[in-house]
């Protein structure tokens, strides 16, 4: 089935970047828009548009949601011209976000995740105590296999050898999920790190976002290219 998406354009002219949206689990597109984050995006001076991809759970649990994105979103933005692309997701978005970079990194500029699933606890505790995601090795065998591949595709963005592509991990101090990430946190550029009072929910969330889309070398109004 095709990812339904909606489009909304950037605060100014014609834009050769595009940011990816991707709701968390259970979340509509239209609540973006109603806790306030399509009003961030045009009120940052972004020279970029935004889509919102309704990738719900069920593209997870039958493991398309890497193909629909590619098939559904970012093989057409290429087809119109998009030169360069964000991906952005809260919780099991950036998740979606984090597989889809992993299969295709020539597609993505960088990444923006918000309160990102990262697996089960378990996992991020076997990450730390072998030193964080730079040192660990997956095990032969586990019962988180999601967990694993998240930390495996975070390799991707640590330690000496990491690629160029920015990853961005925002997150509340007291969300539930906040021990995974206080993992992933240190082995990032502290720059690329965002933290804000709350929860996993929208309290934390918004100014997040705004945030992210402050510090993010993405292409403001004021100038010609990113």
């Amino acid at each position: 089935m095709p990812l339904p998406t909606v489009r909304d354009a950037g605060a100014c002219g014609p834009a050769d970047t595009l940011i990816v949206l991707l709701p968390g689990r259970g979340m509509a597109l239209d609540e973006l828009s109603s806790e306030g984050f399509i009003e961030t995006f045009r009120a940052a001076g972004l020279r970029a548009d935004l889509v919102r991809a309704d990738a719900h759970m069920g593209y997870y649990k039958d493991r398309s949601v890497v193909d629909r994105l590619h098939v559904d979103v970012i093989a057409p933005a290429r087809a119109q011209g998009y030169r360069h692309i964000w991906l952005a997701g809260i919780s099991l978005g950036g998740l979606g976000a984090l597989l889809y970079a992993d299969e295709h990194p020539e597609e993505v500029d960088g990444l923006l995740l918000i309160a990102p699933y990262l697996g089960e606890p378990q996992t991020a505790a076997a990450v730390a105590a072998q030193g964080g995601p730079g040192r660990w090795r997956p095990p032969d065998q586990t019962d988180d296999a999601i967990g694993v591949r998240a930390w495996t595709c975070l390799q991707r963005y640590v330690g000496p050898g990491a690629v160029r592509t920015p990853l961005y991990l925002a997150f509340g101090v007291g969300d539930r999920l906040a021990p995974t990430h206080r993992v992933l946190a240190p082995a990032l550029p502290p720059q690329r790190v965002l933290t804000a009072p709350g929860g996993h929910d929208w309290p934390a969330w918004r100014p997040l976002w705004q945030r992210l889309l402050a510090q993010a070398p993405l292409p403001r109004c004021s100038a010609t290219a990113p």
